[in-house]
């Protein structure tokens, strides 16, 4: 399989890890709910249903950044090259290699590390639109880049 479809379906992964993750976070939290309504009533019954409505509110913030992810997935052409780097470019420097995409971290593919990171990252934002043989600063570091896929 083509490198680049490798890393794109690593960050699917991703995703869909996040996404089973919270979905469960929701689900154990409706359970909680719904066993606190059956409880008595008072200040501490109160709390503890505020402390859940505010974990169910964070949750759905989470599916809507897992959802943002997958909409940056989605506009990624793995088929594109070029020597600029853009959404989907695999930019290979003197400190690493990365993948612009979403911000799932380290990708280990046969023993070679990659890291996914957001075009709205800190350091996608520098690499976005990045020639090779450019060199950025980025951290008080030099980087050179070396390649771009």
């Amino acid at each position: 399989m083509e490198l680049k479809k490798q890393l794109l379906e690593s960050c699917k992964s991703f995703v869909n890890e996040r996404l089973q993750t919270v979905h469960q976070t929701i689900s154990s939290h409706q359970k909680a709910l719904a066993s606190e309504a059956k409880s008595s009533a008072g200040d501490k019954h109160e709390i503890g249903r505020a402390m859940l409505q505010l974990e169910m509110e964070k949750a759905s913030q989470q599916l809507a950044g897992i959802s943002e992810m997958n909409t940056i997935l989605s506009k990624i052409n793995t088929s594109k090259t070029s020597k600029i780097a853009h959404l989907g470019s695999i930019i290979y420097t003197n400190i690493g290699a990365y993948f612009l995409s979403i911000s799932a971290g380290k990708i280990l593919i046969e023993d070679n590390e990659y890291f996914a990171v957001s075009v709205s990252s800190p350091i996608g934002r520098i690499l976005l639109g990045k020639q090779e043989k450019q060199s950025i600063l980025f951290n008080n570091k030099n980087i050179h880049i070396t390649k771009i896929e």
